[in-house]
């Protein structure tokens, strides 16, 4: 008997390729015996809802699009209140979570690990009353992801990031934060200070760039691990200092006297003006408190061989 697969389509994600390929995913999952419904999005939010109302029948829940379509996927089903086996195939401008799992983004492939891939649980991360599966930011560059039009995003791809990021070098904000996070003996740790950019990741690759996360944590990252990487940038004492840091990202060599980084299940960042956050590459909301929370393994995706 066929197993029931919902296969959720973002048609704009990328340049639109899924149309090209659509006929020889859904052949790939048939011919793995399930049964596909398929439903293209038809406005943000659109694929949370759908996720949010499915049936309990489905065994597997497809996602092509982008990060921000997958963020969706996988809030809908968290809010759900019960799991779903997911798959992905990557139809982003960046695709970072897919680079993280090793999912390729030659769509005939990662359709083939949906259909006959293993489970790997992963760790989602709560945001307030959010869900976000791979990072969760502040402040210079944050607004980039969620601000840059997709037609931009798909005619220059990463160059739309950069070219969006240099307007905002003029006019630089900086956050005066209280941060209080869990460290791995169960005690708490509270610094103070003020940052001009944030992140909290469960990701090897941000904004479409590899290893930013993974040299200030030395390749020491697991994704189902319970634990999320944060790295906070203080605020620059002068422009030289500023440059410095620019540069010591742009060519992954991070100056980790001009920043903290830690790793925590569990961290609470607070101000006493509203910051602007984005989760997944979407604008998350402005907050004055932000409680954010590791779910262990609260997501099984399919992967290949190793994640």
């Amino acid at each position: 008997m066929s197993k029931k697969a919902l296969f959720i389509v973002n048609p704009h994600s990328g340049k639109g390729l899924i149309k090209n390929y659509l006929l020889e995913i859904v052949d790939k999952l048939v011919k793995a015996d399930y049964e596909v419904t398929i439903y293209t999005t038809q406005a943000r939010k659109d694929a949370e809802r759908v996720m949010l109302e499915r049936d309990r029948d489905y065994a597997l829940a497809v996602c092509s699009g982008g990060d921000g379509t997958l963020d969706e996927i996988v809030t809908g089903m968290i809010k759900s209140g019960f799991r779903t086996n997911i798959g992905y195939i990557p139809a982003g401008s960046t695709n970072d979570f897919a680079n993280s799992l090793k999912i390729p983004s030659n769509m005939k492939k990662a359709a083939q690990i949906v259909a006959d891939g293993r489970l790997f649980a992963c760790d989602v991360g709560r945001f307030n009353d959010d869900v976000f599966v791979y990072i969760a930011a502040f402040g210079i560059f944050t607004e980039v992801s969620y601000g840059t039009p997709q037609e931009m995003k798909n005619m220059l791809g990463h160059m739309a990031y950069i070219l969006q990021g240099v307007k905002q070098l003029q006019n630089i904000k900086s956050y005066h934060l209280k941060v209080v996070y869990l460290l791995e003996d169960g005690n708490e740790r509270t610094i103070e200070d003020d940052f001009i950019f944030g992140m909290v990741t469960n990701s090897y690759s941000v904004g479409g760039f590899k290893s930013i996360a993974g040299n200030v944590f030395k390749g020491n990252i697991a994704l189902g691990d319970g634990l999320f990487e944060v790295t906070l940038i203080k605020v620059p004492r002068n422009p030289v200092e500023l440059n410095s840091v620019l540069a010591a990202l742009a060519i992954r060599n991070i100056d980790t006297d001009r920043m903290y980084s830690f790793k925590t299940s569990r961290l609470i960042v607070e101000s006493e003006k509203e910051v602007a956050w984005t989760l997944d590459g979407e604008f998350g909301g402005n907050h004055k408190k932000a409680a954010i929370k590791n779910e262990k393994e609260a997501m099984d995706i399919m992967v290949g061989e190793s994640e």
